[in-house]
């Protein structure tokens, strides 16, 4: 049971960080309460910033000494509400944002280790310097923060060549619900010494315990790149599109996004700057990025030649191919703020699913048709990673419809899609997570032992449920 945080006990956590470091005034705490989609608002009376893996596990000690629920924040930029306190008021948030060092960087081993806090752009920039790539890309990566990264597990647009934060990480720094300091940093590919205890926490978000540092993998800074914006018929034809360009590229295709006309018609009519690359409309579109590690000519002559098989089969209808950096950027921003640009559409029904790649046109198909009739003149934009599963299959409001009375309809919608979802063997968090979104619909869809495991497991790190309460499960 949560105990209520007196001025006494506040003050115990404040001499833990210095009062400098612990907010206690409303406006202040008030950033830390709420997400970007707007859908949880929680109370807290303390928000505390440490900036040791020293002060979190003093901490989380008096934590699990008086029963004090610790809420774990990174960027704050997670969409399904795992990094918000409940209403209550008990919970304690802490925020890793003061934990920002780049400790070591390893340009021979391939190797950064970072603490949590640390800003993925951050990470980006510091492998730059030493040209070596970090591969995690996400619109966010401006403010999202490493341990909220590997908390959710993020994906992003380039899972499909190198992996996400899962694939991405040797080894973790992680403090337990009861102080004790878990160092299970590794800095080796190969370590088969018992449990991978790693995986306990990446994608637990902030349940089992706070991670506090990682070792991460850097790759060698590709010397070409190429990237192209094809307008195809149908989802199908972009399947045929990327059997065609894995054969003719392999591990040089980084990244395969597959975005439907309504997508680029929002995108251009309320991102400012944006526009289509091709001269006609198409029903969809397919984003191709090929990186070489050769050079800039292997690269280009890699998509060239995707594109002239794939015209010849009369699979695509038209495309663009990046001439300069800058269009590169301006073709890749035309997906990047495709989720933005729903918002000034009204009310939007999201899904972030996988299902596998050869099942995606069937289930575009199906799903489209079931939320059609559910949701008469309902507007459907449903794009992604298409060479990893992964679709962020969003339904905007239709045009004459009341944005609250739409958005009630989000439940019975989200069972529907994720019907389907189930139905073909996917995912229904694909790369957001489960938080306080997805918690009913992860009982329904995870087996029954699946569910009875993660619980036990809970109970064995976590016994007095400290650790994000009412999260995931």
């Amino acid at each position: 049971m949560a105990v209520a945080l007196s001025s006494e006990l506040i003050g115990q956590f404040k001499a833990i960080v210095g009062d400098a470091y612990a907010l206690t005034d409303q406006t202040d705490i008030a950033p830390y309460l709420t997400e970007q989609r707007d859908l949880y608002h929680g109370r807290s009376m303390l928000v505390l910033r440490p900036s040791s893996t020293e002060q979190v596990a003093a901490i989380l000690k008096l934590a699990s000494q008086t029963g004090t629920v610790i809420v774990p924040q990174g960027g704050n930029t997670g969409l399904v509400g795992a990094q918000q306190p409940d209403e209550s008021g008990k919970a304690v948030v802490l925020s890793l944002g003061r934990m920002n060092k780049i400790r070591a960087l390893d340009p021979v081993g391939n190797l950064i280790t970072v603490e949590a806090g640390v800003i993925l752009q951050n990470v980006q920039e510091a492998a730059d310097k030493e040209d070596r790539l970090f591969p995690l890309s996400l619109g966010s990566e401006g403010s999202c923060q490493i341990g909220g990264n590997l908390s959710s597990n993020a994906g992003g647009t380039a899972v499909l060549s190198y992996g996400n934060m899962r694939e991405l990480c040797l080894g973790l720094e992680v403090v337990l619900p009861t102080g004790e300091i878990l160092n299970d940093l590794r800095y080796v590919k190969k370590d088969n010494s018992g449990y991978n205890l790693k995986d306990l926490f990446i994608g637990a978000e902030g349940t089992l315990g706070v991670i506090t540092a990682a070792v991460l993998k850097l790759f060698p800074k590709p010397k070409g790149k190429a990237v192209a914006y094809a307008g195809l018929k149908s989802p199908a034809a972009a399947l045929q599109l990327f059997k065609i360009a894995t054969e003719k590229a392999g591990p040089a295709l980084t990244g395969f996004e597959l975005m439907p006309r309504i997508g680029v018609e929002f995108t251009v009519k309320h991102v400012e700057g944006a526009r289509d690359p091709l001269q006609a409309p198409h029903d969809w579109y397919v984003l191709i990025d090929i990186s070489s590690n050769r050079s800039q000519e292997d690269a280009q002559n890699l998509m060239e030649d995707i594109l002239s098989v794939s015209f010849e089969a009369g699979i695509v209808q038209d495309a663009a191919l990046a001439a300069t950096i800058a269009q590169a950027q301006s073709f890749w921003k035309m997906r990047e703020e495709m989720s933005w640009a729903q918002k000034p559409e009204g009310g939007s029904i999201k899904h972030d699913i996988s299902v596998p790649v050869a099942s995606i046109p069937a289930f575009i198909a199906e799903a489209s048709h079931a939320v059609m009739q559910m949701v008469p003149n309902a507007r459907i934009v449903c794009f992604g990673h298409i060479g990893d599963g992964n679709l962020h299959f969003n339904i905007s409001q239709p045009l004459d419809a009341e944005k609250q009375a739409f958005l009630s309809l989000w439940a019975a919608v989200n069972h529907e899609v994720h019907a389907i979802v189930d139905k073909y063997h996917g995912s229904i968090s694909a790369e957001h997570g489960i938080g306080q979104l997805k918690r009913e619909e992860l009982l329904h869809y995870k087996s029954p032992v699946a569910v009875d495991l993660m619980r036990r497991i809970k109970r064995e790190l976590d016994p007095s449920d400290i650790m994000n309460p009412g999260k995931i499960l």
